[in-house]
């Protein structure tokens, strides 16, 4: 199994890059990581790490240009062949490798992807597919970014990839599907809702219904269906409500000794807590509906949230979720 890694692409990269695909090529057996990138930076990165390249897992791909996270995406995309990120999906395109993960530019990565890769027959709209902690384990969301304007049978696609990613890489028999909206009712929601719900209903997922925001982190469902507008809100704004919480609980704790003192005992639970809302535990987010894979990571990654991408795509691979939305989705 061959990964083809945007070593360039990231607010930390090379460095923490390198030392992520360096944590996975110690725990995960029968890969090949493809490091693509400045050679002369990526084997100073290398060298700083104390790593041999030689007889090891990871082999650097020569790539002379970096799309910046300021770029325009689509300019930055045709104007630069000979990017990290452009040449990762090449090597996908090309056959050499068998998914490209980036943190880099995300519009970039998405572009680059389409561009290059092509969508499934039958998918207009590919989706990004983001996990979603809940109190019953983990649902995924999507889309999450990747088209704010959407029409009807676009969600109706969204759903199906959805349950299918559930079901084949978070082991989840039969993922409930829900559409996101501002009431349970069929009624309710706007005109995309309501006709989305009615498509919904005529297939044969295992749809129950409208969902509110708040049931979200119920565990209601497990496969959270709406366009990518609304998506990236519901993202971020659970990123900023983690953040936000753990930030007052700190405060809260140093108010006196009396609560230091319980802060102290409890502070194996925070950890636990803290894991199960920490976006690197969870890596990387797929692009579903493309005629390959390709996994976008936070921007902010660090060699933790790389390894475990690193983890999610080596899984989706081994399930074959790219073959399996197109069987779907000829089928239906």
């Amino acid at each position: 199994m061959r990964i083809a890694l945007d070593a360039m692409g990231g607010d930390q990269a090379p460095g923490e890059i390198i030392l992520g695909a360096i944590l996975a090529s110690r725990s995960f057996e029968n890969i090949e990581i493809l490091l693509v990138g400045d050679q002369q930076k990526l084997n100073t990165e290398i060298k700083k790490a104390e790593f041999e390249l030689q007889g090891s897992k990871l082999k650097v791909w020569h790539a002379s240009e970096v799309i910046n996270m300021e770029e325009h995406p689509a300019v930055a995309v045709k104007k630069k062949k000979d990017s990290s990120l452009v040449v990762a999906n090449r090597l996908v395109k090309e056959g050499k490798a068998d998914v490209v993960i980036s943190a880099g530019n995300t519009g970039a990565a998405m572009t680059a992807s389409l561009l290059t890769l092509g969508r499934v027959k039958g998918i207009n709209r590919p989706a990004i597919a983001s996990l979603m902690p809940n109190l019953k384990g983990v649902g995924v969301l999507l889309d999450a970014g990747a088209n704010a304007d959407c029409d009807p049978e676009n969600l109706v696609k969204f759903g199906i990839m959805g349950s299918i990613y559930a079901e084949q890489v978070l082991e989840i028999t039969n993922p409930r599907v829900g559409l996101l909206s501002i009431g349970e009712e069929s009624t309710k929601g706007n005109k995309l809702v309501i006709a989305a719900h009615e498509l919904l209903a005529k297939t044969d997922l295992n749809f129950i219904g409208n969902i509110e925001g708040r049931d979200i982190n119920k565990g209601v469902c497990d496969v959270i269906v709406c366009d990518g507008f609304v998506g990236n809100v519901v993202l971020k704004m659970a990123e900023g409500l983690s953040s936000a919480l753990f930030t007052q609980i700190k405060e809260a704790i140093n108010t006196s000794l009396k609560s230091k003192m319980g802060g102290y005992l409890l502070r194996d639970s925070f950890k636990i807590l803290k894991a199960s809302l920490d976006h690197t535990e969870y890596g990387g987010a797929p692009l579903l509906g493309l005629n390959g894979l390709s996994m976008i990571c936070h921007g902010s990654s660090n060699a933790k949230a790389i390894k475990n991408a690193i983890k999610a795509a080596i899984k989706a691979i081994n399930q074959e979720v790219t073959g399996k939305i197109m069987k779907y989705v000829a089928e239906v």
